[in-house]
């Protein structure tokens, strides 16, 4: 005989929520493809040129301030080709005389003993005699000075940098955030330090819309995006926080659009970091991007003062370094990792060349037309009919 058992009542049952139940799916550079549409251009036809902060662009490119990437003779190279780099107030060009010296260190160091090394190297005060010392020789190589402090310090350095001749001033931390609380002292209030500042002051890193709207609203020139995609970078390993930087850098720009739909005031968005070939320029831009910021690229250049060499901005902490110094080697000049003519066929030099010519083949004449491309949910575009390169 067959016991049975009564069906326990619908309003009995248990229900669970689990936060996996509410993941959403987020996508990064290999995770999406853009899809031709109906025109096509010459690639001579595709503007590039831009407005940023004030600041006119030929090509939508910033160098990190990044200690490997951007110095004084690497921004006078940069702008001669339409770009701007940014220098950190925080690294060895504010803290010692003779940066060089430090820097041909920090290459030269054994693996096993560079992070004790970056920890020695960046203990050393940072100077602000030199600070106006490196704003005169940005200006007398030709470059606009855009430099770069975390919030910590933002405060105490940004109204003298203005006062030396800055033309933009980046804030910049790991996690921005609209609002920082702490106990221990006076955290920078971003909607005073834009209000009393007379130049430019861009905001970063964040991933967050809601984040990038608040920032806007207390006076953000810029938006910059990226947690954690850089290749010096080990923020995403250490602390375990970063969004895959299409997702963020589409979330941002909703935030931007949304900004300008309420104020008339249009605010740049930068995508910052985990870009390596021509086709992530061109997906960073179709996703909402209108300036692009680069680092181990151009790390690689025969004028980055890394000498072949990056490392990230966190990496010389003492207590939680979340960069470390990698070796990216030393390809060729500036001028043929952006413009070409490239001499591989792997879309790491020529980078702007790839942009402008994938804006071509898209119908995208400008940067706010390849804002509007199709972009496809396809991964399978990184393998499909590649296996004889992947055995090589």
């Amino acid at each position: 005989m067959i016991e049975r058992r009564e069906a326990t009542p619908a309003a009995a049952r248990r229900v669970f929520h689990s936060k996996v139940d509410t993941i959403r799916p987020t996508y990064g550079f290999e995770d999406v493809s853009l899809a031709p549409g109906t025109d096509t251009l010459e690639p001579s036809d595709v503007d590039l040129a831009q407005a940023f902060c004030g600041i006119d662009l030929a090509i939508p490119i910033l160098a990190s301030a990044m200690d490997a990437v951007s110095d004084v003779r690497m921004a006078g190279e940069l702008s001669r080709l339409g770009g701007l780099a940014v220098l950190n107030l925080e690294g060895v060009q504010t803290r010692y005389e003779d940066p060089d010296a430090v820097l041909a260190r920090l290459a030269g160091a054994a693996d096993v003993d560079i992070q004790a090394l970056l920890s020695e190297v960046y203990r050393a005060p940072i100077r602000e005699d030199l600070i106006g010392v490196r704003l005169a020789a940005l200006h007398a190589a030709g470059s606009r000075a855009a430099v770069a402090a975390t919030p910590g310090v933002a405060r105490r350095f940004g109204p003298r940098c203005a006062e030396l001749g800055a033309d933009l001033f980046l804030v910049q931390g790991q996690v921005s955030s609209a609002r920082h609380l702490a106990t221990d002292y006076d955290p920078l209030s971003l909607v005073d330090f834009t209000r009393s500042m007379p130049i430019p002051v861009a905001v970063g890193n964040t991933t967050n819309a809601e984040v990038a709207f608040a920032l806007m609203e207390q006076g953000a020139a810029a938006v910059f995006v990226g947690v954690g995609p850089g290749a010096a970078c080990t923020t995403r390993e250490v602390l375990g926080i970063g969004v895959p930087q299409v997702t963020a850098i589409s979330d941002v720009a909703a935030a931007r659009d949304a900004y300008l739909a309420e104020t008339g005031r249009y605010v740049p968005v930068v995508a910052d970091g985990g870009m390596r070939r021509g086709g992530e320029l061109a997906k960073a831009i179709a996703a909402g991007a209108n300036v692009l910021m680069l680092g181990s690229p151009l790390a690689r250049a025969e004028e980055a003062p890394g000498r072949g060499m990056n490392w990230g901005m966190a990496a010389p902490s003492p207590t939680l370094p979340r960069g470390t110094r990698i070796r990216v080697g030393t390809v060729g000049s500036l001028e043929r990792i952006l413009v070409g003519p490239a001499e591989v066929s792997d879309g790491s030099e020529n980078l702007v060349g790839a942009l402008r010519q994938s804006m071509a083949a898209l119908g995208a004449r400008t940067i706010r037309e390849m804002q509007r491309v199709e972009m496809v949910y396809a991964p399978s575009t990184q393998t499909e009919g590649k296996s004889w390169q992947r055995s090589r």
